[in-house]
C-alpha cells in the first residue's frame, strides 16, 4: 500500500507527518468548480432491510469498513488564493460521526431522503458522506418485525454510488459475518465486437425535457420518487440486453412527454455512465465512472417499431462502451491543467458551463444493473431486499433516471429539480415509463397501445 493510499499516523503504529495529499481528479475538480447550494450534488442510496441492527456492532462495523477502504478517508485541503490545485487530504480516522440514528417519526422515510438530496455531507470533513439508520415499525397486526432503512448520502463531488456501494458491502460483511463477495456479473448473449452503428448527428443541441408545472420558487433542490417494478424480459437470443430496453423506454418516456407539452420534435441525447471496475474489495474508490451519449433522432423515437429502436440502442450503446474515452472527454483535462490558479480555473469553467448549457444531454440514465453484493448483515438484520439510488438532477438537464435491480425487482428512482417539475410530473413520468418499458417486452410480438390520449 503507497502512502497515497493511507494516511500517515502518529501513534505507535506509523512514524508521524503531515497527512498525505492526493490532487482531485478532473470529475473531482469539475464538480467542485461548479458546486451550488440550490441544488446539492449529492448520490442517494437506500437500501431496505427486513430486520433491525443494533446501533454499536453497526458503528464499529462501518469504522472499520472506512479503514479497509482508506481512499473513502477524505476532505478537502487548504490552500492559498495562488493554489494551482484542490488537493484531498487523507485521515487516519473519520473527523464526524458518520453513522446516525435519527429519532423515528411517522414520516421518518420521507425525511431521510429530503435530506439525501437537500443536505450534502461537507467536503471539509472526512468522509464526505453520511449514514442514516432509519427504523421502520411493524404494521399493526402484521406479525412482523420492525425493519431498517439504510440511507447513505454521498458528496458527489469526491465519490460515486458504485463505490461507497463497495465499502457498504464490506461493512456489512464486518458486522454479518458472512460472505459479501460480488457476484460474478451476467455473461452478455450478444457479440462482443461490436458494428459500427448509424449514429445521428450531434451537431444541433439537444431536446430538453418540456417544463412541467414546477413548485414554488422557495422550494430549491431535487425532489425525487421511487418505484419497484418488474425486470424486463427479453427474448431468448435477443440482440438487446436489459439495458438497452432502459435506454429506449426512457427516450420514449421523454418524447412523449414532450409532446404531450407542446415542445417541437428535436434530437434526444442521453447521458449513460459506465462503470468498468473490479467490484471486489480492490475497487478503486472515487469518481471511477465514464460519461458517454447516447443520441437519438426524433423519427426513430417510434414506438410502433420497437424491435428497430432496441437494435440501434444496442449498436450504439455496446459501441460507446468499447471506445476508450476519459471521463469528461478530452476537453476536460485542458480545462483542468493546473497552469493558473484553481480559483481562475473555476472562474472560467463556471462560464463555459452556463455557455455549454443548451448542449447538455436531455437527461441521464444511470442503470447500476444487478446489484453485485448480497448486503447480508446476518441472522437479525437479514439480507437487503431493495437498493434504490439516486444521481443529481441540476438544470439545464434536470431530470436523472436511476435504476437498479435486486431479489429479482427492478427499483428505479426519478429524480428531478424543482425548477422544472413537480412531484405530479414525476408521478406521470413514471407511469410512462412503466408503460413503454412493459411493452419492450412484447417488441417482437406486436406494437403497444398508446396511452390514452397520446400521439404515436
Amino acid at each position: 500500500m503507497t502512502a497515497l493510499d493511507r494516511p500517515a499516523r502518529d501513534g505507535t503504529d506509523g512514524p508521524a507527518g503531515p497527512p498525505a495529499r492526493i490532487p482531485f481528479p478532473v470529475v473531482d475538480e469539475v464538480a467542485r468548480h461548479c458546486l451550488q447550494e440550490e441544488e446539492p450534488e449529492t448520490v442517494h442510496i437506500e437500501v431496505h432491510l427486513p430486520g433491525r441492527l443494533d446501533p454499536d456492532r453497526l458503528r464499529a462495523a462501518f469504522a472499520g469498513a472506512l479503514h479497509r477502504h482508506p481512499r473513502i478517508l477524505i476532505r478537502e485541503a487548504a490552500r492559498p488564493w495562488y493554489g494551482r490545485r484542490y488537493e484531498w487530504e487523507l485521515t487516519p480516522e473519520a473527523d464526524v460521526e458518520v453513522v446516525l440514528f435519527p429519532a423515528p417519526d411517522r414520516d421518518a422515510l420521507k425525511h431521510a431522503r429530503d435530506r439525501a438530496l437537500r443536505d450534502a455531507p461537507p467536503l471539509s470533513a472526512s468522509p464526505p458522506i453520511r449514514l442514516e439508520v432509519v427504523r421502520v415499525p411493524k404494521a399493526a397486526g402484521t406479525g412482523r418485525p420492525d425493519s431498517t432503512v439504510l440511507f447513505l448520502t454521498v458528496n458527489h463531488t469526491a465519490l460515486d454510488g458504485p463505490a461507497c456501494l463497495r465499502v457498504l458491502a464490506t461493512a456489512a460483511e464486518l458486522y454479518g459475518g458472512r460472505d459479501n463477495a460480488p457476484a460474478a456479473p451476467p455473461s452478455r448473449t450478444t457479440a462482443e465486437t461490436p458494428r459500427v452503428p448509424d449514429t445521428p448527428s450531434t451537431w444541433a443541441p439537444p431536446a430538453r425535457v418540456a417544463h412541467g408545472t414546477p413548485e414554488p420558487p422557495d422550494h430549491h433542490g431535487n425532489g425525487m420518487l421511487v418505484a419497484e417494478l418488474s425486470v424486463p424480459r427479453r427474448p431468448a437470443g435477443a440482440p438487446y440486453t436489459v439495458n438497452d430496453q432502459l435506454m429506449a423506454a426512457t427516450a420514449l418516456m421523454i418524447a412523449h412527454w414532450n409532446r404531450e407539452h407542446g415542445a417541437r420534435p428535436r434530437p434526444l441525447r442521453i447521458t449513460m455512465p459506465v462503470d468498468d471496475r473490479p467490484r471486489g474489495t480492490d475497487m478503486p474508490i472515487g469518481n471511477g465512472t465514464r460519461l458517454v451519449e447516447v443520441p437519438f433522432a426524433p423519427k426513430e423515437l417510434d414506438a410502433s417499431d420497437l424491435p428497430a429502436l432496441l437494435r440501434r440502442t444496442a449498436d450504439r450503446t455496446r459501441a460507446l462502451k468499447a471506445q476508450p474515452r476519459p471521463q469528461l472527454g478530452h476537453g476536460a483535462s485542458l480545462l483542468t491543467a493546473p497552469v493558473v490558479p484553481v480559483a481562475w480555473r473555476a472562474a472560467f469553467t463556471r462560464g463555459l458551463r452556463r455557455a455549454a448549457g443548451p448542449w447538455t444531454s436531455t437527461t441521464l440514465l444511470s442503470n447500476i444493473g444487478r446489484v453485485p453484493y448480497a448486503l447480508d448483515f446476518g441472522e437479525e438484520a437479514g439480507r437487503a431486499h431493495a437498493v434504490w439510488f439516486s444521481a443529481p438532477a441540476r438544470m439545464p438537464r434536470g431530470l436523472t433516471v436511476t435504476t437498479a435491480s435486486t431479489a429479482g425487482r427492478l427499483h428505479v428512482a426519478f429524480r428531478w429539480s424543482r425548477a422544472l417539475l413537480s412531484h405530479g410530473d414525476g408521478s406521470h413520468l413514471r407511469d410512462l415509463f412503466e408503460h413503454y418499458l412493459h411493452a419492450t417486452q412484447h417488441a417482437t410480438h406486436h406494437p403497444p397501445r398508446h396511452p390514452t390520449g397520446s400521439a404515436p
